[in-house]
């Protein structure tokens, strides 16, 4: 699989998946989850409802359409909260979405770094957890792509690409 990083607006993505960072409820909120539900429009919430009426538990993945988005589904995770989750729970969030990524058939997927915003990860680690699930993930994906929507978080992500290389 090839690991890739852009810096963009993940729901602007031409991927057949955007990952998004949801909360536990699966009804929208701030951050990628806010922008994901924004940007797919109706049809994201009422595909979460209908999918997951109870929503989904931390570390866990389920999907949805996009939408109006350009991607074809939504891979949505639920991240732990730092402090009060786990780092194990982060990983599980991107081995959930590759495995949900497989069964859909989706080659190239947009990952967004899961619980670095409001839920507080270390930035660091939060670049570091996924390259460690991508190292050693068995998937056909082809490519994981992991947006960035600011230049900082890019050259972050950037830099840690090449130290891994």
């Amino acid at each position: 699989m090839e690991v890739t990083v852009v810096r963009g607006d993940i729901t602007r993505q031409q991927v057949d998946a955007v990952v998004n960072a949801a909360n536990r409820r699966m009804r929208g909120g701030g951050g990628v989850d806010g922008a994901i539900h924004r940007a797919g429009g109706p049809a994201v919430h009422d595909d979460c409802v209908a999918r997951f009426p109870h929503g989904l538990a931390t570390g866990d993945a389920g999907w949805t359409t996009a939408g109006a988005m350009p991607a074809r589904w939504v891979i949505h995770v639920v991240g732990p909260v730092y402090g009060s989750g786990d780092r194990e729970e982060l990983l599980s969030c991107y081995r959930r979405a590759l495995e949900v990524a497989d069964e859909l058939g989706a080659a190239t997927v947009a990952f967004p770094l899961v619980s670095a915003g409001i839920y507080g990860w270390p930035r660091e680690d939060a670049i570091a957890a996924p390259l460690e699930v991508f190292a050693s993930a068995s998937t056909a994906v082809a490519e994981a792509r992991l947006v960035a929507f600011d230049e900082t978080t890019y050259e972050q992500i950037a830099a840690a690409l090449r130290d891994r290389a």
